[in-house]
């Protein structure tokens, strides 16, 4: 009786483990399918770029960029990039779609040391964002600031 609960449970661990490895094969082909998109080609394109404020301020004079600074409001309020405008790093996951509707633009992020600013190109080029630039923190930035409300 013994052999045969033992062979009944052996068949039972077998049949469990050919299924889940069926339900693994399933999610490995929709994985892929999803890969394979136009899409997510284009975002395996995209990689984290650091620049520095040098090269940044060399492409906001020859190109069409978006500075994004992504500190506080209130420190944006004491001093910020002329031109720039303010998207919290705490909403851009919420905002990023609104406020930057185009995936394909260039933007120049910053914060105030460049830890923010990093973490933040990442987010965005998970979502999507096809030219995301980090250029640190104003900390360096030698270029001038300007102060004011967000104009968002």
């Amino acid at each position: 009786m013994n052999k045969k609960l033992l062979l009944i449970l052996i068949g039972i661990f077998i049949l469990a483990g050919t299924f889940a490895i069926m339900q693994q094969d399933n999610l490995v082909t929709a994985f892929n399918r999803v890969f394979n998109s136009e899409e997510e080609e284009a975002f395996e394109k995209a990689e984290y770029k650091r620049l520095t404020p040098e090269e940044a301020k060399e492409m906001m004079e020859t190109e069409d960029v978006i500075i994004l600074d992504v500190r506080t409001e209130d420190e944006f309020r004491q001093g910020h990039i002329e031109g720039a405008i303010l998207i919290p790093d705490y909403d851009l996951d919420k905002l990023a779609a609104e406020r930057l509707p185009d995936k394909q633009a260039t933007i120049l992020l910053y914060c105030r040391s460049g830890n923010r600013s990093e973490l933040s190109s990442h987010l965005l080029i998970g979502m999507g964002y096809q030219n995301v630039y980090d250029f640190g923190g104003i900390l360096d930035w030698r270029y001038g600031e300007v102060q004011g409300e967000p104009v968002n």
